[in-house]
Parts: structure tokens; sequence; C-alpha cells
């Protein structure tokens, strides 16, 4: 059993659109000495289903699972994914992903510093692998 962690990898498109969200459930998953901010962001893909199963297996083996992206200066950054649901839209699949920002730089997130998506967009933020 390996316990190197999971990466999701965006490998092509635009940087991850991350929304702030107020589930109350989410506040279970940032307990600690110090409080982590919890986004969540929506991706395309070709296979959600797969992605979330890697999810799984990680979580399952007490390995944690990263989504590794190009930021919007081209930088790669990871951030914790701490939640994760696959679903479908008009528009195809989707990975729903929950994500904890608490880098040197996003920990100083202010909600106007993140990016809000509407509903009604997909938040594409480029294939998966």
């Amino acid at each position: 059993m390996s316990s190197e962690p999971e990466k999701i990898t965006i490998v092509e498109g635009p940087a991850p659109a991350f929304e702030s969200t107020v589930e109350p459930w989410l506040y279970a998953l940032a307990e600690g000495p110090h409080l982590k901010r919890i986004v969540r962001c929506l991706l395309r893909t070709l296979n959600g289903t797969a992605l979330l199963e890697r999810c799984t297996n990680a979580w399952e083996e007490g390995r944690e699972v990263f989504l590794d992206y190009r930021d919007n200066s081209g930088l790669r950054q990871q951030a914790l994914i701490v939640a994760a649901r696959s679903g479908e839209l008009d528009e195809g699949q989707v990975l729903q992903l929950w994500v904890r920002l608490d880098s040197a730089l996003d920990t100083e997130l202010d909600d106007d510093d993140l990016d809000f998506a509407d509903d009604d967009e997909d938040g594409d933020g480029g294939p998966l692998e």
C-alpha cells in the first residue's frame, strides 16, 4: 500500500473557479487549531465516476488527495480535496470538489479574492486526469 498522496490533475483549460460556500457540514472538515478555508469548484470531466473512485480509494487507505492545477498566473498549485461528488449536467459529466486552501497565499484570501461562479455556470476548470 502506497503512502503517496493521490493527485487529480487539470491537464488543460483555465484555472478552476473557487466558490465560497457556507454548507454547515464543511465546518467539521475545517476543525483544528487554525481555521481553514474550504471552497468548492465544479470541473467538467470525461469520467467523474473513475475520479471519484480514485479519491475514495485513497481516503480508505488513509492517503490525502490533492487537486493539481495551474493558477491564473500559470504557476502549479495544489489544494487538498476534502470531499468530492460526481454528477451530470446537460453539458456532460462534472466533478464537484470541496478543497482546502491553506497555502501561504491562500490563507490570506478574502471573499473578494475568490471567483464567485453563478450556479448556471459550469465552473469549467478543464479536463481532468
